[in-house]
Parts: C-alpha cells; structure tokens; sequence
C-alpha cells in the first residue's frame, strides 16, 4: 500500500533547480566536443609479405595479431590474418599460440 509520496514545495524546487544545473553541465560538454570525427576507410588489400620494409616492420613489433596488424596497416582483420599466415609460410613469423578464433605470432630470430 502507498506509494510514491508527495514532494513539499522546497523539494519540488530543489529537484528542479539540480535538473537544470545537470542540463547546463550536459550542454557546455555537448560544445567542447567539436566537430565529430573522421571515419577512416580500411582497405581490404593487405600488404605485400615479400617487401623489404614491411618484414622489417613486423619484425621488430613484439607480439603479432590479426587486431595489431589491422590498425597498424589499415587493414581488415581477415585481410591482416591472411598476410601473417603468408607471413608464416615464408618463414618470417612462427606460430606461439592460437585458437579458432585468434592467433598469435612473433617473429622469428634471424
């Protein structure tokens, strides 16, 4: 039985006056936003696995992952997964660990 009680009058206006203190707040953040952000395009081409520079490159990031490989060349994930398995079979990263779902490769000693 009851209910919801009703509120006096300095309560009503004391929930008003933080309501439009909360909005103020929510509205001066709303301005230092900017302008939103840019989306960058992802290619689906992943990079050569027989230039030079790139094996360097990989070579010297310490753990490799599809994810790591994605954002590093702006790739998709599944374009990233197919350049380390070329990767593997030329012999320049070995497989640490994996699962169906991901893979973790380092690169070899030279």
């Amino acid at each position: 039985m009851g209910g919801k009680k009703k509120l006096g009058i300095k309560q009503m206006e004391k929930q008003q006056v933080t309501q439009d203190e909360e909005k103020a707040k929510q509205d001066k953040k709303k301005e230092k936003a900017g302008p939103p952000k840019e989306r960058k395009t992802v290619g689906i081409m992943p990079p050569d696995a027989k230039d030079g520079k790139i094996v360097a490159e990989v070579k010297k990031m310490g753990v490799l992952t599809p994810y790591a490989v994605s954002t590093r060349y702006g790739v998709r994930i599944s374009a990233a997964k197919d350049f380390l398995e070329q990767l593997e079979t030329d012999g320049v990263v070995q497989l640490v660990s994996g699962s169906h779902n991901i893979k973790i490769y380092k690169a070899k000693a030279s």
